[in-house]
C-alpha cells in the first residue's frame, strides 16, 4: 500500500487548522498486529480509513440429519408461534485519532450493553441506506455577514445526498417556520433557501423541539438533524432540558455547526451558553456539534458531516429485559478492534425510553 493512501486530510480533524503527522506509526502498528488499513476516499477528496481483517475459513457444516418419519415428531421441536419484537438499533461511529472515520469492522468486534448488561447483536449493517434529514438553519439578525456561507453549508452538505434521501428545512430566528417539507428535491431546497433574509431574535430550541416533532413523520428508519447556528436561544417557549428530553424520545442524531463569536464578544448569559447547549444535545443523540470561528470552513464541515452519516454502522439488538416500563435505558457500545491499531473513538446514542405499558 503506498503511502499516498494516508496523507489525505482526516474526516474530523481538528478545527479550524490541523497540522498532518505522518501516519507510520499508524501502518507499522497495523502491520504488527496482521491488519491491512487502506484510506478510503469518500467524496472526493475525504478520506476514511478501511480496516480488513484476515480471518479463519468457516467450519465445514455438520451433514443434515435425516427426515423425520411421517407424522413423527422431531427430538426437542417445540410448536412454532411467533412475537413482536421491539428491536433497538442503534447508528455507530468509529473514528482514529486522527478523527478519519474507520469502516470494514464487523459485527464481532461490537459489544453492546444496556443498564450494564450485555445484549446480543441481531442486526448489523454498514449499507448506505436512506435517511431522512432535517435543516435547521438560523436566520436571525446576528446571522447577516455569515448566511451566505450557511446557504453553501447545506449546499454541500445536500451534495452528499443518495436519489432516495428526503429533507425538510426548518429557518429560525425569533420563531421557527417551515421553508420545505420533506423532498427529494435538491433544487428545490436550495432555491427556496436562497432568499431567505436575516433578522430577529434566536428560538433555537423552539427549532429542534419543531425539527424532532417533524421527523414523528419521516419515512426511514435513520433520522437525523443539521443545525446551523452562531449563538444561544433567546427566544423559545421550550426549555433546555425539554428539548433533550425530547431528543432521548426521538431516536435521532443532531449534528450541529456552531460558528460562535469569540468568547470575550458574547455579551449574555445566553450567548456564552450557546456552545455548551448545541453539545449537550448533539451528544446526547449520539451526534456531534463542530465549533468553527472559520467561515471558509463551514462548508467543507457539512460535506464531513454528509459523508460520515453514510459511514455509520448500524447495531440493532433485542432488549434482554422485555419489561415495558417506559423507564430510560442507558447504551453503552464497546469495541474490540484488530490488535495494533491506535486507540479508537466509538460514538452513540446514550439511550431510549422503553416502551410504556399498554
Amino acid at each position: 500500500m503506498s503511502l499516498s493512501h494516508l496523507r489525505s486530510a482526516g474526516l474530523f480533524a481538528a478545527l479550524p487548522r490541523v497540522r498532518f503527522f505522518p501516519a507510520l506509526l499508524l501502518l507499522g502498528g497495523c502491520l504488527l498486529a496482521g491488519a491491512r488499513l487502506s484510506a478510503q476516499a469518500a467524496a472526493g477528496n475525504q478520506p476514511a480509513v478501511h480496516v480488513r481483517v484476515r480471518k479463519a475459513p468457516p467450519p465445514p457444516a455438520p451433514p443434515a440429519p435425516p427426515p423425520p418419519a411421517p407424522g413423527a415428531r422431531r427430538p426437542g421441536a417445540v410448536p412454532e408461534f411467533h412475537r413482536v419484537v421491539n428491536m433497538v438499533l442503534v447508528p455507530v461511529m468509529v473514528t482514529d485519532p486522527l478523527g478519519r472515520l474507520v469502516t470494514g469492522l464487523d459485527a464481532s468486534q461490537f459489544k453492546i450493553y444496556e443498564d450494564k448488561v450485555r445484549q446480543r447483536i441481531v442486526s448489523f449493517s454498514t449499507a448506505d441506506t436512506p435517511i431522512s434529514v432535517g435543516i435547521i438553519f438560523d436566520v436571525s439578525g446576528s446571522m447577516s455577514d455569515k448566511i451566505n456561507k450557511s446557504r453553501a453549508a447545506v449546499n454541500a452538505f445536500l451534495a452528499t445526498a443518495n436519489p432516495s434521501d428526503q429533507f425538510f428545512v426548518i429557518a429560525f430566528n425569533t420563531a421557527p417556520h417551515m421553508v420545505s417539507e420533506f423532498s427529494s428535491n435538491i433544487n428545490q431546497i436550495e432555491g427556496r433557501l436562497e432568499f431567505l433574509p436575516a433578522g430577529g431574535r434566536t428560538a433555537l430550541l423552539d427549532a429542534i423541539y419543531l425539527g424532532l416533532e417533524k421527523m414523528r413523520y419521516a419515512r426511514y428508519a435513520r433520522k437525523a438533524l443539521l443545525i446551523i447556528s452562531d449563538g444561544g436561544d433567546n427566544h423559545s417557549r421550550y426549555t433546555g432540558g425539554e428539548v433533550r428530553d425530547a431528543v432521548r424520545e426521538s431516536d435521532c442524531q443532531i449534528y450541529a455547526i456552531g460558528v460562535f463569536d469569540p468568547t470575550a464578544d458574547r455579551a449574555t448569559i445566553e450567548e456564552r451558553n450557546g456552545p455548551t447547549l448545541l453539545n449537550d444535545i448533539a451528544h446526547t443523540s449520539g451526534g456531534r456539534m463542530f465549533s468553527l470561528h472559520d467561515l471558509d470552513e463551514l462548508p467543507d464541515v457539512a460535506a464531513k458531516i454528509g459523508v460520515a452519516l453514510r459511514n455509520e454502522y448500524m447495531l440493532g439488538y433485542d432488549p434482554s429485559d422485555p419489561a415495558a416500563n417506559g423507564k430510560w435505558r442507558h447504551i453503552v457500545v464497546k469495541l474490540d478492534p484488530p490488535p495494533g491499531l491506535p486507540p479508537l473513538s466509538v460514538r452513540a446514542k446514550e439511550g431510549y425510553y422503553a416502551p410504556g405499558p399498554h
